[in-house]
């Protein structure tokens, strides 16, 4: 199951809003929640912990914020644009923070430099989402 084919299975029309760009989006917010949670996991593995502590956090905030994006932007029915328009823009800032402190690790932490990578691609999607609204 692909995020595009639930899009193109809902029952009414979604309106003028881009599918594709819609899909892309609720993709990155999973992906990227997935990422940033896992990079704690690691965080909390290395010997210098409390070094990441700010990075620990970072990536369970910017893991609850995505996770909620990528659902509220899975329900159609009832669609209030403001109130997209507000979790794209906390989605956006958190995936900027988050990909920020873990580019600072990603040269000593693998983990951390995917981990920023797949924020960078979710800060993206949801910039080019909220773009697309007009």
């Amino acid at each position: 199951m692909t995020h595009a084919e639930m899009l193109n299975a809902y029952p009414k029309d979604l309106g003028h809003i881009d599918e594709d760009k819609l899909a892309a989006c609720i993709e990155a917010c999973f992906e990227c929640a997935q990422a940033c949670t896992a990079c704690a996991d690691a965080c909390l593995s290395e010997d210098m912990v409390a070094e990441l502590t700010k990075c620990i956090r970072t990536n369970l905030d910017c893991a609850d914020i995505c996770e909620t994006t990528g659902k509220t932007l899975s329900r159609h029915t009832g669609y209030d644009a403001n109130i997209t328009r507000a979790f794209l823009e906390a989605c956006a800032a958190a995936c900027k923070a988050c990909g920020d402190e873990c580019g600072r690790h990603a040269d000593m932490h693998e983990h951390c430099r995917i981990c920023a990578d797949a924020c960078r691609r979710c800060e993206q999607a949801c910039r080019d989402l909220l773009a697309s609204l007009g």
